[in-house]
């Protein structure tokens, strides 16, 4: 099941870190087989320390957006003191879970309906049963805490900085 995932490696380093460098962010491209530095949850899932997300070519592409969307809503003072692990509030992790999905758009290849299948078939969890439900049915209040701090505009479209 998790290996039908879509990987860095199937989408190209370039354009994942394009969109991670119009955030603030860098993409560490980690060697096959070497461990990822900062990853919460080892194998192939990608790391983060300061705003640098680690990943190699099998880093799940849901894991890489995950990771660089905790450092995206994080504060720049609170960004650079992060290693491994990014926050303890639920809140944030619900909104993060949205933005991934919302950021996927951005990434050619990948798109918003093959991230919720790909959270799906990774196993995250939800109470409506799936991802897609969450996000357009149960997730007010991350789409709120999303946009109280400008990630998405009314129209809950992504606010993407612009490249240099």
């Amino acid at each position: 099941m998790a290996g039908s995932v879509l990987r860095l490696a199937d989408i190209g380093f370039g354009d994942a870190a394009t969109l991670l460098h119009r955030y603030g962010l860098e993409l560490q491209h980690v060697a096959d087989g070497e461990p990822i530095p900062g990853s919460y949850w080892g194998e192939c899932e990608a790391g983060i320390i300061g705003h640098v997300v680690h990943a190699r070519g099998d880093t799940p592409v849901h894991s890489l957006l995950h990771e660089a969307c905790h450092l995206i809503v994080l504060p720049p003072e609170r960004r650079a003191g992060v290693h491994t692990d990014a926050t303890e509030s639920i809140d944030e992790e619900n909104a993060v879970c949205v933005l991934q999905a919302l950021l996927a758009d951005a990434l050619p290849g990948v798109g918003r309906g093959r991230m919720l299948a790909d959270m799906d078939a990774w196993g995250y969890t939800f109470r409506l049963g799936s991802a897609a439900a969450y996000v357009e049915r149960d997730a007010d209040d991350a789409w709120a805490w999303l946009q109280a701090r400008g990630f998405v505009d009314d129209a809950r479209a992504p606010r993407i900085p612009a490249g240099d």
